[in-house]
């Protein structure tokens, strides 16, 4: 049985050379080619595992022959080598069907990692090791929104190059992201999704890189960041505008240079990661503000992947329904009453299919025998025109706090100041108390939809579902 073959394009033969030898001992079949039409020449007589082209030839340039082999030879992984510093020509590459890409001075250890990934994509393609095959989607559906979406996905996981999710709060972000990874040639390989919104900024950058025993007080042991644990797999940043400039600054150097440092150590270590972001906001917005670095807005939003809301998808209504309802009370076990289906359908849903699942949670609670009622659903403040997540306004109304001196039958009363100079006998337990208030407050108003709540104290939902529990705050039918 050969061995893979593999397509060399360089015009500098220093690099074709340590290219050839590199590859040799790593057991593959190398061809080289100087110019484009060299090896046009090589690509109509042989078939490779992957081609990796220089950026500048004689002839031409290497994002000509990344498009003829993404359209011609479909089943070819090509990568692209790039100048030191020309971050905007891998994005190029990225965007134009490259499977990857490597800097100048090659780095061989990244170049192997690189090798390796094309070879496990080549053998999935091949029939050989088909990534979770034969296993349904995790995003339901069949409306022409939704088979839009996984055919986008079956195309995305074959690449390497970053993602940038979009989508409203409950769209299903994540369920997103875990489909790309399941389809792609590293699905045998750890899935690590992270809330950016909820690590304390003092602890990102050891939970993101790890850190050596001693590094610093309560340091114990060696530990492995984020980047460690998805070696070999994909890594998503959920919620990825709330990351402070100063760990941007750091993600950056991360991506770039796919190599970490842990804290306390001396030396940085390679890591083989494929990136995937996500959040509700608009990041093109927060870099116009400061917010959010440009550069690392290109880094990340290489290929950009548009979840639509489900009041885009309502065909789809029924078939979600009917899976919530699988999961929550078993299959075939509740299902929908008369006009049920018409009811949900006249909701806006500002929390998407999150939403549509506490709704059925919830309902469910009140059933009789399994069959959900139309007054089981508890939408009667529900209206047609109610603003969605994209609609919220992007900074949280002022909520007036209320005053400490007057709690109602609270047991932190007795931490509350007696009068507005009076300091608090107990700082921590009154701010505890003061955001448990504003936090009720906020739920009453949405009749304890915890999306909408979420949205109005400009918070993530899993930040505000972290606080209730921290608080033991639950919903009435809790």
């Amino acid at each position: 049985m050969s061995s893979p073959r593999i397509l060399v394009v360089d015009d500098e033969a220093d690099l074709r050379e340590l290219l050839e030898i590199t590859l040799l001992k790593m057991g593959l079949d190398v061809d080289s080619a100087e110019t484009l039409g060299e090896a046009r020449a090589f690509l109509a007589k042989a078939e490779y595992a992957l081609v990796l082209t220089d950026m500048r030839l004689p002839d031409g340039l290497g994002i000509e022959l990344v498009r003829e082999v993404t359209a011609l030879y479909k089943g070819t992984p090509i990568a692209v080598i790039t100048a030191y510093g020309s971050a905007e020509n891998a994005v190029v590459a990225l965007k134009a069907g490259a499977f990857d890409y490597v800097t100048k001075p090659v780095a061989l250890d990244q170049l192997r990692i690189m090798v390796q990934s094309a070879l496990r994509l080549s053998t999935a393609q091949g029939g050989q090791a088909e990534p979770e095959a034969g296993t349904p989607s995790r995003l339901i559906g069949n409306s022409p929104a939704m088979q839009s979406l996984r055919a986008q996905i079956g195309r995305l996981a074959r690449s390497m190059a970053p993602i940038s999710i979009t989508g409203e709060s409950g769209s299903g972000k994540e369920l997103a992201a875990r489909e790309i990874h399941a389809q792609s040639s590293r699905a045998s390989k750890p899935f690590i999704a992270v809330n950016c919104g909820a690590i304390p900024e003092a602890l990102m950058e050891a939970e993101f890189f790890g850190y050596r025993k001693g590094a610093f007080t309560g340091a114990a042991e060696d530990r492995d960041g984020f980047f460690q644990a998805a070696n070999g797999g994909t890594l998503m940043l959920d919620e990825v505008a709330d990351l402070p400039l100063a760990m941007q600054v750091k993600l950056l150097r991360a991506i770039q240079e796919r190599r970490v440092r842990k804290i306390g150590a001396t030396a940085e270590e390679p890591v083989d990661v494929r990136l995937i972001s996500a959040t509700h906001q608009d990041l093109a917005k927060c870099v116009e503000t400061g917010k959010f670095r440009q550069d690392l807005f290109y880094r990340l939003n290489v290929i950009e992947l548009s979840l639509p809301p489900l009041r885009e998808r309502l065909d789809d209504l029924g078939i979600l329904a009917g899976a919530v309802l699988d999961r929550l009370a078993g299959p075939g076990q509740a299902k929908l009453g008369p006009q049920v289906l018409e009811t949900l359908a006249a909701y806006s849903f500002p929390g998407n299919v999150r939403e549509l699942e506490n709704v059925l949670e919830r309902a469910l609670a009140f059933a009789n025998d399994g069959v959900i009622e139309v007054g089981d659903l508890s939408l009667k403040s529900a209206r047609l025109a109610e603003p969605s997540a994209a609609s919220m306004p992007a900074q949280a109304p002022v909520i007036d706090v209320p005053a400490p001196a007057a709690p109602v039958a609270s047991p932190m009363s007795a931490a509350a100041p007696a009068g507005p100079d009076t300091l608090p006998s107990n700082l921590p337990e009154y701010l505890e108390q003061v955001e448990r208030d504003i936090i009720l407050r906020a739920l009453a108003q949405t009749q304890f939809n915890r999306t909408q709540a979420a949205q109005l104290l400009g918070i993530s939902f899993r930040q505000l579902r972290y606080q209730m529990q921290k608080l033991d705050i639950h919903a009435p039918e809790d």
